[in-house]
């Protein structure tokens, strides 16, 4: 594996040189926001941020994406064509929580026997280039409960780990490989591999949360029906804040729009959490309250995702506890969960 060291103040040099050949999306400021967004022209990314508001998911799995395009001829519909073309591009400022986040993703949309081409595409020619946390930046964060750490390297391309004066830069794919030449030629010796197993220690001690995340799939094996899910939804607004923020939240829509003679078919972001998600045609819900949403919700990243891939589909990143406006908090759920 390629190793580098880089000086603190040339990163941005860096990812700005890729990004006069690539398209680099990056974290900026925006308003009062960090977030994910393609850099234009000459824009810097931040190098120094705790996380951004929004995870990267969107780069792979867009909020709506066009999935097909046809036409309506006297001889009936035509395909007209499939937009699945995407250019090579890098991600640059991943977490660590974030970019373990495409593993648990690659589980879904990149499987043995359904694929997903828009999803796929877009992840392959997507180098990630993700920045550890020298020293967790929130209190709400948990990635070791869910089996992350704060430099992990899973889901990375390149992992740029803090050393203080300097990065070390890793190479963890071929694809990451492909980028060396930006890096510079000061090649890492073993004296900054053991600086990163101090600094990836220490951070891993500075993890305020702790949760059973691993503990309750064979408690809710079994607990469908008991009394606790009257007692966490009733202040939930259904505003969708939790899974739209979320890193692993994938539920979608799909529909249609036509105007004259010519249509498109488009997949939209949608979340478990609104009334109509489980909504029938014939007006029937079987999702008929929160309850059953946020069940939903808990079972899905716990038990189901568990069930499915043999991983909880939760990175811990704390965005649903940060954002929620009602002050709804997965940790204290899955701590009382483990009571039961």
């Amino acid at each position: 594996m390629e190793k580098r060291l880089i000086k603190k103040d040339a990163l941005a040099g860096i990812v700005k040189k890729i990004g006069e050949e690539l398209t680099v999306f990056a974290p900026v400021k925006v308003e009062d926001n960090i977030l994910f967004k393609a850099l234009e022209k000459g824009e810097e990314p931040l190098t120094v941020y705790a996380n951004t508001k929004n995870a990267p998911k969107h780069v792979f799995f867009p909020r709506s994406e066009i999935l097909l395009r046809y036409v309506r001829t006297p001889k009936g519909v035509e395909l007209k064509s499939e937009d699945v073309a995407s250019p090579e591009a890098v991600l640059f400022g991943v977490r660590p929580c974030d970019a373990r986040s495409f593993v648990l993703l690659d589980m879904l949309f990149d499987q043995e026997k359904y694929k997903d081409p828009y999803y796929i595409l877009k992840r392959a020619k997507t180098t990630v280039v993700s920045l550890s946390c020298a020293h967790p930046p929130y209190s709400s964060c948990f990635c070791t409960s869910v089996g992350g750490n704060p430099t992990d390297a899973a889901g990375a391309d390149i992992l740029l780990t803090d050393l203080g004066e300097q990065y070390l830069a890793e190479f963890m794919s071929p694809k990451g490989e492909k980028l060396v030449r930006y890096f510079g030629d000061a090649k890492a010796d073993d004296a900054a591999d053991k600086k990163k197993e101090a600094v990836a220690a220490q951070a891993e001690k500075e993890i305020a949360s702790h949760v059973p995340a691993k503990e309750i799939k064979p408690i809710l094996d079994v607990n469908f029906e008991h009394p606790f899910w009257n007692t966490i939804h009733q202040k939930c607004l259904a505003c969708g804040t939790c899974t739209y923020l979320c890193p692993t939240c994938h539920c979608f829509d799909i529909s249609d729009e036509m105007k004259y003679d010519d249509g498109r078919r488009l997949r939209n972001w949608d979340s478990c959490m609104f009334p109509i998600f489980t909504k029938e045609t014939s007006g029937h819900n079987p999702r008929p309250t929160q309850k059953e949403r946020w069940r939903q919700r808990a079972m899905h990243k716990f038990k189901y995702y568990v069930d499915n891939f043999d991983a909880i589909a939760c990175v811990g990143c704390g965005r649903c506890v940060m954002y929620c406006p009602v002050n709804i908090d997965i940790r204290k759920i899955v701590t009382d969960i483990s009571k039961l």
